[in-house]
């Protein structure tokens, strides 16, 4: 997610491109750019609030994160929630509340059932009851004003979860034309199939990515250029050489998850389009 795809500074410049009758690139809607890294907070400021709750993301924007990242899984009802792990039973109470429920699979819960569990005691006290937000709770949080990285958690287990992701996108038309123009939505998945799968639903101005766990080879790198914006690697995996090989083919590239300024400075130096962070403050400060 880069500066040419995704920083935006001039919203009032592009929001009269959009009025306007001239269709209006992403990379020219903005009408000025930064020369730093996306500050992308992860799971919202997830190391000073519960992960992937409103509480997070209202958090992460206050403290001028570029980007929220949330994960989207799919309830048994169908219906897409906010949610990072297979289960519920990390985050959640759910093991108080429904004893009977073992291993707690959230896919295996409806959104009532999820509606009634604590999503925010396990970080600490004073977000007790913060619930598990659904995916239109989060757009609406955020807004087309702010950005906003969905990241398509576990495919696998939720066969066409691309296509509902890309309808709860459209439901709100407006939101939807507006984020496009501004490059304020993004999509990825660790599973490169399913980000592609997504790619050839979504209009061209939705970026896209491929996010790995360890570090893609220039013929990956290469393979999946043909389709994707942008890659996203672990810090741990992440090599210098990659940051030239990967624009050479036209792709951004983000890092995750950097905690400490001497990280976050480091890899700004380097070039790198995008850095995710639990702690979007931190970053900012280091950014100023």
């Amino acid at each position: 997610m880069s500066n040419s795809l995704l920083k935006r500074t001039l919203v009032v410049s592009a929001l009269v491109a959009v009025a306007g009758a001239t269709a209006v690139a992403p990379a020219q809607a903005g009408g000025s750019y930064h020369d730093e890294p996306d500050n992308i907070a992860h799971h919202g400021a997830a190391g000073e609030a519960p992960e992937n709750t409103l509480a997070a993301i209202d958090l992460a924007l206050d403290q001028d994160a570029d980007f929220v990242e949330v994960e989207v899984q799919r309830t048994s009802d169908g219906k897409l929630v906010a949610f990072e792990d297979i289960t519920l039973a990390r985050t959640t109470n759910a093991e108080e509340v429904f004893p009977e429920r073992n291993p707690w699979f959230i896919s295996d819960f409806t959104l009532a059932e999820l509606r009634q569990l604590d999503a925010g005691s396990w970080f600490g006290p004073e977000f007790a009851g913060e619930r598990i937000p659904t995916l239109r709770e989060v757009i609406r949080e955020v807004t087309y004003r702010d950005g906003l990285l969905i990241d398509i958690t576990n495919p696998g287990i939720y066969p066409g979860i691309e296509a509902d992701i890309l309808e709860e996108l459209s439901a709100d038309r407006w939101y939807f034309l507006l984020a496009q123009r501004l490059g304020t939505i993004v999509v990825q998945s660790w599973d490169a199939e399913s980000a592609r799968t997504f790619s050839t639903l979504a209009p061209a101005a939705v970026p896209v990515g491929a996010a790995y766990g360890y570090r893609p080879g220039v013929d990956e790198l290469t393979a999946v250029s043909e389709w994707a914006d942008f890659v996203s690697v672990f810090q741990g995996t992440f090599e210098d050489a990659l940051v030239g090989e990967a624009h050479g083919l036209g792709l951004d590239v983000n890092v995750h998850t950097v905690n400490t300024p001497a990280q976050m400075d480091a890899l700004a130096d380097l070039g790198v389009d995008g850095i995710v962070t639990d702690f979007p403050a931190v970053l900012d400060d280091v950014l100023d």
